[in-house]
């Protein structure tokens, strides 16, 4: 790393004893202010991109990616772009598995107030994956296991989860995992699923009416104000969830999902 004096001072002369507005270290919130720009991003970006996007000078944030570089959080391309490092994985393993279990004791008040499995799911990448769920006590009961991933367009929660999503953006995702059915009921047309999102917008939930698995209907909604793009959903037998179910069930999951935002973004 290099020691520039003159920077240093010029960093401190802004903010004394180097804190940043939050009373935390402010060349810690800038490092991770970088990162999340970066993840958003889609993991790859240049110097002068961040540099637009922070409004903070080149020196300073070649300063802090190279500090990234050498923890391993960040890695220099050959191209001389960064991408997000190798030793993020871990972390976010972990913060996934903490997610879960702070969502349980709220999947668990579904499964108690609407009798059907509860589950947690998040955006990662191009994919949906599982992170909690709790299941319903009916002996005819959904299971997806914890951990397992699929295609945003075949879910009610990938639905939840892409309908604040502009349009190109989706796009660009479908033409990436392409959409492939699961059942004759999924939706394999970008226009289609565009359409389906709109209606998304304008219920406020989400449904997968039998295209993940014949059979299974689920109900989705995303969670406010999540730090990473989160949903919850009910899952169980179509004949189970029915729209008079749905009209009672749509509101505790909208309570629930409120209530869990307030836990995550708890500081």
């Amino acid at each position: 790393m290099p020691s520039s004096s003159s920077a240093s001072t010029s960093d401190a002369a802004k903010s004394p004893a180097a804190s940043g507005s939050s009373g935390g270290v402010q060349s810690l919130e800038r490092a991770f202010d970088l990162l999340e720009r970066m993840a958003d991003a889609g993991g790859e970006v240049g110097l002068s991109e961040l540099s637009a996007g922070s409004g903070l000078p080149l020196p300073t944030i070649h300063r802090l990616m190279r500090t990234l570089v050498a923890c391993g959080y960040v890695r220099q391309q050959t191209n001389r772009r960064y991408s997000l490092g190798p030793r993020l994985i871990r972390l976010g393993e972990s913060a996934s598995r903490l997610l879960g279990t702070w969502a349980r004791p709220h999947l668990a008040r579904l499964v108690e107030e609407t009798g059907e499995t509860a589950n947690m799911a998040l955006l990662d990448g191009d994919e949906v994956v599982y992170v909690a769920q709790v299941p319903s006590k009916h002996s005819m009961r959904m299971f997806t296991e914890v951990g397992r991933r699929v295609l945003p367009h075949t879910t009610g929660v990938g639905k939840a989860l892409l309908a604040p999503l502009p349009a190109e953006e989706v796009r660009a995702l479908l033409a990436r995992t392409g959409m492939p059915a699961a059942t004759d009921k999924t939706i394999t047309s970008p226009d289609d699923f565009l359409g389906a999102l709109e209606d998304v917008r304008r219920a406020g939930y989400a449904v997968d009416d039998n295209e993940q698995e014949i059979g299974v209907r689920c109900l989705a909604v995303r969670v406010p104000d999540s730090p990473t793009a989160a949903a919850i959903s009910i899952s169980g037998p179509a004949g189970r969830l029915t729209d008079a179910a749905t009209e009672k069930i749509v509101p505790v999951l909208k309570e629930v999902a409120s209530e869990l935002s307030g836990a995550l973004t708890a500081s």
